[in-house]
């Protein structure tokens, strides 16, 4: 097989994922499913990802690129208010929490973080520094990455908790939003009037 085609059908197997888990979820992305959908032998997705972990890591950085891509978008001017570019990063990544969840499962799954094979160093951690940036711009006197660990803990934890319908349940309300302005003035305080 020359080079084309092993870079076309390798696209290919990660594209059927990427469509298979936003159809079905994480769950749905087994080697066998990845090869029926994208009508080849249930063997050949190993030629190119010999194992389940790899596949499944290159299914996840294509939504790390995703997020990135939205982050870069939402991290605004340069020049603009740090606590309001904080803001829009964390409405971003609660929107693709809720709107890609299967997605966004795959992404956080502790074995693939774990495995390195999902280029742990190319593809969230620079999301995160992104957000250390702008914390220790609001909160100079304080250990950003901490306080941008504890943030990005809590934006996880809200996305979890609202797409499971416990967190509605709880609080009362339909809208994640004064959860979401919470959790920014607990961890870079209140905004400045």
């Amino acid at each position: 097989m020359d080079e084309p085609e092993t870079t076309g059908l390798k696209a290919r197997l990660v594209d059927v994922g990427v469509d298979l888990v936003a159809a079905e979820g994480a769950q749905a992305l087994t080697l066998r499913e990845i090869a029926r959908r994208a009508g080849v032998s249930h063997g050949a997705p190993r030629r190119y990802f010999p194992t389940h972990l790899e596949l499944l890591s290159a299914i996840a950085r294509r939504g790390f690129e995703d997020l990135g891509a939205r982050v870069a978008g939402a991290a605004g001017d340069e020049r603009s208010d740090p606590r309001a570019r904080i803001a829009a990063l964390a409405r971003v990544h609660l929107d693709f929490a809720l709107s890609r969840r299967g997605m966004y499962e795959l992404m956080f799954r502790h074995d693939l973080l774990e495995s390195g094979r999902l280029g742990l160093r190319e593809t969230s951690l620079p999301l995160f520094a992104v957000l250390v940036d702008l914390v220790a711009r609001v909160r100079p006197e304080a250990d950003a990455r901490i306080v941008a660990g504890a943030l990005w803990a809590n934006l996880h934890g809200i996305a979890q908790l609202w797409g499971w319908g416990s967190l509605g349940l709880a609080t009362g309300t339909d809208d994640h939003a004064p959860l979401l302005d919470a959790a920014l003035d607990a961890h870079l305080g209140p905004v400045q009037r």
